[in-house]
């Protein structure tokens, strides 16, 4: 279930009026800007930017930009952007680190559907003027390469159908290349790159049963390289998304420093989506409930809108 509070009416030219006057004068109006974005849906936020620019003949993202700064800038931005728009920039950031952060690419390729994935690799050719698997290509190498394109290129089947005899099949494969530490075989990528997610479910916990242990924990079993790292993300997205997110959060907010960006992300892409499932999966594993957590890792604005995403404000 989503966290977003949205309200029963809505009208954009009203939400863009009010935040044209939150922009203006000495001072900005952080909490009238919080009030209406961090409360509107995707389309909303849509209808708001085009009210807005058809209003004041200005790019309101632009505008929020220019009146606001660091850690809530860059959340309510993110936030604002159109989804596909929003994973298109966050791929385009991951890759353009010094070393190039996978599990963002990873995360992106693997947990959004099919057709939500085409529609990044529209918004990055748009917005960047290459291809999402030309820029991947070109700053990573080797097996990591092969698995990132692999992923992002995918079409895979959205249907629910199993075949149980290709899961089991398929299991043996992928337990007699892991037992062999031929982690980089070319059947573990075209598997985890083609097959529905049901379809992979079925896989795993075939792997589980035949074999005594998941196929994460074999992974990880005798020292790891990135590579392996790599996989065991791809995995853990695939096959159990909730628990995935719950750990990115926890590693955010747990131990030195706070991990602002992974924390952004996952609020702002999944508050529309499951993030409320995820805040269940997190106060069972941590025994404290995720608002509290990020109450007490942030501060200011950033730490209001993060609160109002969760359904806190």
């Amino acid at each position: 279930m989503a966290s977003l509070i949205t309200p029963d009416q809505f009208s954009a030219n009203q939400d863009a009026e009010a935040l044209r006057k939150a922009c203006q004068g000495w001072g900005t109006n952080e909490k009238a800007i919080i009030s209406i974005l961090g409360h509107r849906s995707a389309t909303q936020r849509k209808e708001i930017r085009v009210a807005y620019e058809q209003l004041y003949q200005e790019d309101l993202l632009k505008r929020l930009e220019s009146e606001l700064s660091g850690d809530f800038e860059r959340a309510v931005y993110r936030w604002t952007l159109d989804p596909a728009d929003r994973d298109a920039v966050l791929a385009n950031l991951a890759i353009k680190k010094p070393e190039t952060d996978y599990n963002v690419i990873i995360e992106i390729s693997s947990v959004r559907c099919p057709e939500e994935l085409l529609a990044v690799r529209k918004a990055y050719q748009l917005r960047y003027k290459c291809s999402l698997e030309e820029d991947l290509a070109q700053h990573t190498t080797g097996d990591i390469r092969k698995l990132l394109v692999a992923l992002v290129t995918a079409y895979r089947h959205d249907g629910n159908d199993i075949n149980e005899k290709l899961a089991s099949s398929e299991a043996n494969i992928l337990h007699d290349a892991i037992k062999d530490k031929c982690f980089n075989h070319e059947e573990i990528i075209r598997i985890l790159s083609t097959r529905s997610k049901t379809q992979l479910m079925a896989t795993f916990n075939k792997y589980r049963d035949d074999h005594g242990s998941s196929i994460s924990k074999d992974l990880l079993e005798d020292g790891t390289n990135d590579f392996q790292k790599a996989l065991h993300v791809a995995i853990r997205c695939l096959n159990d998304p909730k628990k995935y997110f719950e750990k990115v959060l926890r590693n955010a907010i747990i131990g030195t420093g706070t991990d602002e960006d992974a924390l952004t992300r996952v609020i702002v892409t999944r508050a529309e989506r499951d993030l409320r499932d995820i805040m269940v999966v997190y106060y069972k594993k941590n025994s404290v409930p995720l608002e509290q957590a990020v109450a007490q890792e942030t501060s200011g604005d950033y730490k209001t809108f993060l609160l109002t995403l969760l359904g806190k404000n």
